[in-house]
């Protein structure tokens, strides 16, 4: 068996966002997707507290590993509220979700 040396590649999320928002597109294309990327901070934030890892909690909601780090990642993928509730109660959370007016919107 091969003896593979893992070294995790640190990430500074400022440093990214720094470079990438020098490409044409990027601020807007980012600022579009805020909400998911808000909601899947929150949702590793939730895991990492509990102190579980992603096969933990794909036990808990009885899926898989890859269904778990589907919905922990940004992309096509958009879970329904059952699974957002699901996931929440895995982790050891209440999910809540609000509607919040927005500023300069006149009824």
């Amino acid at each position: 068996m091969a003896n593979l040396n893992y070294k995790p590649v640190k990430h500074d999320h400022r440093t990214f966002l720094e470079r990438a928002s020098k490409h044409e597109g990027f601020t807007e294309a980012y600022e579009a997707s805020e909400l998911e990327y808000q909601i899947i901070h929150q949702m590793l934030q939730a895991r990492c507290r509990a102190g579980l890892t992603q096969d933990a909690v794909a036990e808990r909601m009885s899926t898989s590993k890859s269904a778990i780090s589907r919905l922990e990642s940004a992309g096509k993928h958009t879970p329904s509220l059952s699974t957002l509730r699901r996931y929440a109660e895995a982790v050891g959370c209440n999910l809540q979700v609000k509607l919040v007016p927005q500023k300069n919107i006149k009824a």
